[in-house]
């Protein structure tokens, strides 16, 4: 019976190689593409516990998908997988399924708000989640598609050049519906990307000398909340406009597209959108005036609307805005200015804990032909108002009235 017991014990053990062998290759196998393609820096346990990470991982194989180094940020690395182009349908057997990206400020990338033309929403209905705050004592923010952090770094260097933050993201590549659950990643991804990015900009601090670390990131972050939804239910970056009761006014938005605040963030935003109903009433009650003759009326959910942004540090450095006139080069808003940009946005500036803020409305093209002027400013002051009161903001400077009248 001894006998025959180690004999089973032995062709168990030979299976169980025999079966798994291949499976343990090709761990090998793609922990060896994520660490070639990512320079070390992104960990390849919980990439590979991502949804579409199953079947054979290979790397782009360009300098362009690939992450070097000793060579100057930003950067990023593209993984594949077999298993995210067989669930999507791929004729070449697979697909790009996720990105980690890694970067230094200062720099010099132009940081640009929404156009005239631009959609706050998806045109055909489907859910809109503004990014969210990643909490968890963490500057960072959670989108439908990824997570990006950052780490104050003023005694590090990237590529022999001094710096004063570090960031990193990580995030699936236009998952769609075979990895996504309404419109916005599963919940284990969302808590996967937010681990490999934290984890990942601690290595790249670790390679550039920085004292800092984050902390671990959160396992529990909650799903984005859809918008937009009515502006009385508004307690977020966009509650100032609740508070005034600005909806109450027909011609002006009366709902919100808003996220959680966090006065540390680098881009907090609040949409204000016109509800298709009250789009169009504005539309038939200004259609009669010659003045508005060539307003044609809003064709898509969301086309009126009223976007706000405060960028914050260096990022508010890098701000630009189009010029009025096609040939001019584009508006660069300075700390202790204020002005407008082309004929439906603007910029007002402020001071926050010694850094510097940019603050900016762009008004969607229609819309801007409609909204009265005084509204405009009325909006634009109010929300730069609240938003200096809550990061404790001194010398707020915003553009003359005469700046709001659109020819």
């Amino acid at each position: 019976m001894r006998k025959i017991s180690n004999v089973v014990l032995c062709l168990t053990a030979v299976a169980g190689i025999w079966w798994g062998g291949p499976l343990l290759l090709q761990t090998w196998t793609a922990r060896q593409q994520i660490n070639e393609a990512c320079g070390g820096l992104v960990p390849a346990v919980p990439v590979l516990a991502l949804s579409p990470a199953g079947g054979t991982i290979s790397h782009r194989q360009s300098d362009s998908g690939t992450i070097q180094l000793e060579a100057d940020l930003p950067q990023h690395c593209e993984l594949f997988s077999t298993e995210a182009g067989e669930k999507h349908g791929t004729s070449s057997g697979e697909r790009w399924f996720f990105t980690g990206a890694v970067g230094a400020l200062p720099s010099k990338t132009p940081v640009t708000p929404e156009d005239s033309q631009d959609r706050l929403l998806d045109p055909y209905g489907d859910p809109t989640y503004p990014p969210e705050p990643l909490g968890s004592g963490i500057v960072g923010t959670v989108s439908d598609s990824g997570v990006t952090v950052e780490l104050p770094c003023s005694d590090g260097r990237a590529n022999g050049k001094p710096v004063k933050k570090l960031w990193a993201r990580a995030s699936l590549t236009e998952p769609g519906r075979p990895f996504s659950e309404k419109g916005q990643l599963f919940s284990s991804d969302r808590n996967a990307l937010a681990d490999i990015a934290v984890r990942t900009l601690n290595n790249l601090a670790e390679h550039a000398g920085c004292t800092d670390r984050l902390p671990d990131a959160p396992t529990d972050i909650p799903a984005l909340t859809a918008g937009p939804e009515g502006a009385a239910h508004a307690n977020g970056t966009c509650e100032w406009y609740r508070k005034k009761d600005f909806a109450g006014d027909e011609k002006l938005p009366d709902q919100v597209l808003e996220s959680r605040t966090d006065n540390r963030l680098w881009d907090e935003r609040c949409g204000l959108v016109l509800g298709e109903e009250r789009a169009h009433r504005l539309w038939e009650s200004v259609a009669a005036d010659r003045r508005h003759s060539t307003v044609h009326p809003p064709s898509s959910i969301g086309e009126w609307y009223v976007s706000l942004h405060t960028y914050a540090g260096e990022g508010a450095e890098n701000v630009q805005l189009d010029s009025i006139g096609y040939d001019e080069p584009p508006v660069e808003p300075e700390p202790g200015t204020a002005g407008r940009g082309d004929e439906s946005m603007w910029w007002a500036s402020s001071v926050c804990a010694g850094k510097p803020q940019i603050h900016t409305m762009t008004v969607s093209y229609g819309y801007d032909k409609v909204i009265p002027p005084e509204r405009a400013e009325k909006l634009f002051r109010a929300y730069v108002t609240d938003v200096a009161a809550r990061r404790s903001c001194t010398d707020t400077q915003f553009p003359a009235s005469s700046a709001f009248h659109i020819d």
